[in-house]
């Protein structure tokens, strides 16, 4: 197996691609300055009836999904101690923190008195299911960040150069950061394992969120064990997200990518999707709410479409090892599983939801649909720039590759 070492990446930061995100950044930013001034009215379609849309539907609750291969590479890797796995690791962890910090900022713009986000961490309500999903992913959101000091420390540890009158922190700060990164050595087990509950507990909250809707549901996606289909296609969506963000990175910088650990990686998604899928479909067995399916209209279109392009397909996808050995094949078959997330969250907050007495449907408006464009260029930048500031992307260790090549010139 070759030798890869994390490594910044030596590129150019802008790119006609880079260029174009930035344009949809700044639009998002406009209208985003326009909702704190002018009030979340001003920008959104938001009302009594339709209190939560998009910001929330697929910001929040498809955000914190496909920001699940966080946790589950970091179980992957850290405590079923699979090893040729810690290369997609930290490129993981970068995509949850950054997933989940938006996460956190879009409850912020979502909540019309934005600036009382604070309260959940001294206002306790034990009965609540929003306060259970709040509070898991504050201290989450803590533990990334926490798993990312490593990192951090390995980038400055004899580095630390401050310019000017701040020169004199040199020293002391390059201190802080060897005692930091020696206390996280021996206590980031902590940090992992806590992470990975977490992730669990407010995956899972996520879905008793709208079972406490009742009837309000459609029943195609009104459960009791809507908890579990969350947490299940959150622990599905993981994996074909380092897949997916493991290629681009590998196209955008000019690397080859590392076909054989993303193979194993596809291999296992299959059964982790027809674990789901089973659940799914015996649910709807048991519950009989196939018989929904027979009648057109948005409800049944959407949820075949979640269920055939999201599931079924990316299932038999992943299930060939034509597919799992090809990088386009592994890049189709991980879209669609994401979308298919992406999908589900849209229809359980949205497409199912059906308010009493409602007057009028919703539909975002543009100024939402920019926000939500807008983070997730942002996300993209900010990913961007932390890969060529921090050793984050593996590359092939040539000074290894130098030493090996040297051992068996000298024993010719």
């Amino acid at each position: 197996m070759e030798d890869l070492k994390p490594t910044p990446m030596k590129k150019k930061y802008f790119t006609p691609v880079v260029i174009g995100l930035a344009v949809l950044v700044l639009n998002g930013l406009m209208f985003l300055l326009a909702r704190f001034i002018f009030g979340i009215g001003a920008v959104t379609n938001l009302d009594n009836q339709h209190p939560w849309g998009i910001w929330i539907g697929l910001d929040v609750a498809a955000g914190v999904a496909l920001a699940a291969g966080g946790f589950t590479t970091a179980a992957l890797g850290h405590i079923m101690h699979k090893d040729q796995y810690h290369a997609i690791i930290r490129p993981a962890l970068l995509t949850a923190a950054l997933g989940y910090t938006f996460v956190a900022v879009s409850v912020m713009i979502d909540l019309g008195r934005y600036y009382y986000i604070w309260h959940p961490l001294i206002m306790w309500n034990g009965s609540s299911v929003l306060f259970e999903v709040g509070i898991c992913v504050m201290i989450y959101l803590a533990v990334l960040y926490i798993e990312f000091l490593p990192i951090v420390c390995e980038r400055f540890i004899g580095r630390v150069k401050l310019p000017g009158f701040l020169k004199s922190l040199n020293n002391p700060l390059d201190k802080v950061l060897r005692i930091l990164d020696k206390g996280l050595d021996k206590t980031m087990f902590i940090f992992i394992i806590a992470g990975v509950v977490l992730s669990c507990l407010h995956q899972s909250s996520l879905g008793t969120l709208m079972v406490i809707a009742g009837p309000k549901m459609h029943p195609l996606w009104q459960t009791p064990i809507l908890p579990l289909l969350f947490l299940l296609s959150a622990v599905s969506v993981g994996l074909p997200m380092v897949i997916m963000e493991s290629i681009i990175t590998s196209k955008s910088f000019s690397l080859k990518p590392e076909i054989h650990i993303l193979s194993n990686l596809g291999s296992m998604v299959a059964p982790l999707l027809g674990i789901y899928l089973a659940f799914k479909i015996g649910d709807m067995v048991i519950r009989q709410t196939f018989v929904y399916l027979t009648t057109f209209n948005t409800a049944s279109v959407m949820f075949t479409i979640e269920l055939l392009f999201g599931v079924i397909i990316p299932l038999r996808m992943f299930m060939s090892r034509q597919v799992n050995k090809s990088p386009l094949g592994l890049l189709i078959a991980s879209f669609l599983v994401i979308a298919g997330v992406f999908l589900n969250r849209l229809n359980n907050f949205l497409v199912a939801y059906t308010p009493p007495y409602e007057v009028h449907s919703y539909f975002p408006s543009i100024g939402e649909i920019s926000v939500t464009v807008g983070f997730i260029a942002f996300e993209i930048l900010l990913f961007r720039i932390a890969v060529m500031i921090f050793p984050i992307v593996s590359v092939p260790n040539t000074s290894a590759q130098r030493t090996k090549y040297s051992i068996r010139g000298g024993a010719q």
